[in-house]
């Protein structure tokens, strides 16, 4: 775990530690002071790089590093905190942006849970078209970025009710024809990561992931429990409870778009942000192989749905052998 700066540490001779506020593998989120810009206050990333790498290796991991902070320093959107400054003291490299106040959706989530109740489908709807907002956005940068990490703690809402998509950790600029490369390395938060993004293997990583994991973040605010983690749906394709069962206030049109976007393989989820948003506030129809019943999901690549086909070809040929038998006869 890396080793946390104490309070009062000065960074590049104008940021000064407030506190920690965030934590992770590969570094630490801090609460700083801005020297120049009097009374800001900004959230610092750390980045410490894994120093067993090759020389060549760490000298890539840094210049990715710079690369694509510069990229995310160029974004501007009001549901994405601006990114403002990025440099390097010692074996550490650092992103600075905007510290955005208020509760992330996970806390305010377990509040509701607490209290015996759900969150407001109006909220989250609300939210999840801000958050839209952001995806599509970063999504249509050229090249894409994918953000990776999309989860109810790196959604903050704002004393003003913006909400905002925080923490920059994983994301991801899709350069065409080149090697993926990420800000930090790392695979996401399982409850919310597509089968795609386990393994390391970036190459089939594309926007879609992003639109599984939203939809996993709104399964779990409107739902109050987690979504089966995708490897066990891939094993048993019934271990996602339909949300509705969970919380009977949910709509069907809502249903069915949260478990479009929840779907295991990328080509049966929507094909980008805006067609999911479609489908949530009910504009669009939501495909009709999405299926729900009450034992569970079947989404068409799951091993049930195998297994049903399957059983199914067996009985016709069998039928057809059988009636084969008869006319010859």
């Amino acid at each position: 775990m890396p080793h946390s700066l104490p309070n009062g540490e000065i960074l590049r001779e104008r940021y000064v530690v407030r506190e920690q506020i965030g934590q992770g593998g590969t570094g630490n989120i801090y609460l700083a002071d801005d020297l120049r810009l009097q009374g800001r206050l900004c959230a610092v990333k750390e980045v410490e790089h894994n120093q067993a790498l090759p020389p060549e290796a760490l000298t890539q991991a840094r210049e990715q590093f710079f690369r694509e902070a510069s990229v995310l320093a160029r974004l501007d959107h009001p549901n994405l905190p601006k990114v403002s400054d990025f440099f390097s003291e010692d074996l550490r490299d650092y992103l600075v942006m905007d510290y955005v106040p208020g509760n992330d959706l996970r806390q305010l989530m377990q509040a509701a849970r607490r209290e015996k109740h759900f969150l407001s489908t109006k909220d989250v709807l609300n939210w999840a078209n801000q958050i839209a907002d952001a995806l599509d956005y970063l999504h249509n940068q050229t090249p894409p970025i994918v953000h990776r990490d999309i989860k109810p703690s790196n959604i903050k809402l704002t004393p003003s009710g913006l909400v905002k998509l925080v923490d920059f950790g994983l994301v991801k600029i899709m350069a065409p024809g080149e090697a993926t490369i990420t800000v930090i390395q790392g695979q996401g938060t399982a409850l919310y990561t597509p089968l795609e993004q386990y393994g390391g293997d970036d190459a089939h990583t594309d926007i879609r992931a992003d639109i599984f994991s939203f939809g996993a973040t709104l399964y779990h605010l409107l739902t109050n429990e987690p979504p089966a983690e995708a490897r066990k749906r891939f094993l048993n394709s019934r271990s996602l409870t339909p949300p509705i069962d969970v919380n009977p206030r949910i709509s069907p049109t809502v249903e069915k778009a949260v478990l479009w976007a929840m779907a295991l393989h990328p080509d049966d989820r929507p094909p980008n942000v805006e067609t999911f948003r479609e489908a949530l506030l009910g504009k669009i129809e939501v495909p009709i192989f999405v299926g729900v019943n009450r034992r569970g999901y079947e989404a068409p690549d799951s091993s049930a749905f195998a297994e049903e086909k399957i059983i199914g070809y067996l009985a016709v040929g069998l039928f057809l052998v059988g009636l084969l038998t008869t006319i010859l006869r």
